[in-house]
This record gives C-alpha cells, structure tokens and sequence, in this order.
C-alpha cells in the first residue's frame, strides 16, 4: 500500500506541481489570478482525446497538436480579453472564471458528458518491490520531472529568466532597466499556459477525461499556491506536493472518506491563511536556488 500511496502521490503531486507552477508564475509577473488555468488542463486532454480518436492521428502526433494548439488559444484569450483589464483584478477574477465555464460547456456540447479515456502513450508493466506499475506510469514520473527540471533552468539559468523574475520582483525597476514589460508577460503567459497543456497531456492516459475535471484541480492548484506563498516558486511546487500526498493517503488509508478529498485542500487552504497568511515562503518569486 506504501507503494502505491507513494507512486500516485508523485503523480498526482507532479500534476498539481505543474499546474500551480504555471499559475504562480502568471501571478507573479502579470499580477493576473487566472481561474481559466486549469480549463487549459482539461482542454489539452479532450484535443487529445479528439486528435486520436475521432481523427485517428497518431497518439504522439495528438499530444504535440494539443499543445500547441492550447498555448495559442490561450495566448489569444490572453491578448484579446485579459491584457486589456489586467490591471483590473476582479475584472480579470469574473473574465476567467467565466472564460472556464464556456470551455466547459463547449467540451459539453461537443463531446457530451460521458466518461473518456485516452490509450496510453506507453504500454506495458513491469514489477517493482512487490507492486505492478505501468511503464505510463513511469512515463509520466520521468516527463513530469523533466518539465520541472527545465523550468528550473530556464528561471535560474538563462537570462530570460532573470527577465522574468526580475519583472516579479519589481516592475518598475524592470522597465526602468530597459526590460519589456508586455513581452515578458506575454512569454510568462505562453509558459503558463504550456505546464497546463502538459500536465494535462501527461497525466490524461491515467485519469478519466470529463469535462467537469478542471474544477477540483483549480481548487488544489490554489490551495498550494496559498499554502507555499504566492508567487514562490519553490512554495508552489512543495505546496502542491503535501496536498497530493494529503489527498492519496486519505484515499488509500480511508477509502470511506475518498469523498472529501476536496475538502482535504480547502481545510488546509483555510489553516495558512488564518494561522500563516503569507504562506510557506511568503515572498513573491524568489532569487534563492
């Protein structure tokens, strides 16, 4: 059981990593709290879902496309309805959580509401100490901790991620040096937007794909983000990690409260800000490795 609590908490941690990564990183810079991020998640999944089996292109073929495809849709709900309020934080609260609404219902419309699932990218099982994991499962850890790992190069290693954090430290100072503001907003949204694709492209073969499925980790993705810090890098990440471990342990320990696994990040999203309301590491986009 130890196993699997842990196999599935590195998953699940891996997804919810990526996914509060990406919004920490677009808060950071741009000051934009996207409720649309996790709407890009699920719509990666269902393009895939369309891709491969509605178009019959092959699943590698399906995951590229999908991408792709989800970094320019948001790219452009980005510039067209976002950038110009973005200064405006409830303004961009109500556009994008209705922005994830619309895509809700429009995957409703298109594709129904019924259960989906993906083949796997990998096929297979191997054994290891006692369990029988997937070689899906083993893809998936091994791309997940390839896409943060080169995130982290690109935030601490190259000079468009001193950009980045820079702009998250101090805009002012950042345009004072001759920094593009917009341009660099808009290449944090593109990276945003990319880790939601990902993560939904990743761990899709292993879930089942509904259309109500970017709701929970919307609710997880903020949770982590308030439970590290907002706009900590470093925080999102183990934040995300403890709530997935927090909600696999429940599942596997007490499977008659699987239930309130939800409930397991609200409590927890509750108990930072009342006890710690600047969170883990309450600074916004460290410079420390």
């Amino acid at each position: 059981m130890w196993g699997q609590i842990l196999v599935n908490g590195m998953i699940a941690g891996g997804k919810y990593a990526m996914l509060a990564l990406g919004f920490s990183l677009i808060f950071g810079v741009a000051r934009i709290m996207n409720l649309t991020h996790t709407a890009y998640y699920m719509l990666s999944a269902y393009l895939i879902y369309y891709f491969n089996q509605t178009l019959s292109m092959p699943l590698a073929l399906s995951y590229i496309l999908s991408i792709t495809m989800v970094i320019v849709i948001g790219m452009a709900v980005y510039k067209v309805m976002v950038a110009p309020v973005r200064e405006r934080f409830t303004a961009v609260l109500i556009i994008t959580l209705v922005l994830a609404m619309v895509v809700q219902e429009a995957v409703l419309i298109i594709f129904g509401g019924h259960y989906r699932t993906l083949p796997k990218l990998v096929s297979g099982t191997t054994q290891f100490s006692g369990m029988t994991l997937t070689y899906q499962h083993l893809f998936t850890l091994g791309a997940v901790i390839f896409v943060l790992g080169a995130i982290w190069l690109l935030l601490f290693k190259s000079r468009l991620g001193i950009a980045i954090r820079a702009m998250a430290m101090d805009r002012e100072v950042a345009n004072l040096m001759g920094m593009p503001e917009s341009q660099i907003a808009s290449i944090t949204v593109a990276i945003s937007v990319g880790l939601a694709a990902i993560a939904g492209a990743v761990v899709a073969p292993l879930f089942i794909v509904e259309p109500a499925m970017w709701m929970h980790p919307l609710v997880v993705v903020m949770a982590a983000v308030i439970l590290g810090g907002l706009g900590s890098i470093k925080g999102s990440i183990i934040g995300a990690f403890i709530l997935a471990f927090a909600e696999v342990g429940l599942v596997f320990l007490l499977p008659q409260l699987a239930f309130l696994r939800g409930a397991v990040s609200m409590a927890v999203m509750l108990a930072v800000l009342m006890i710690r309301p600047e969170g883990l590491f309450g600074i916004f986009m460290e410079g420390e490795r």
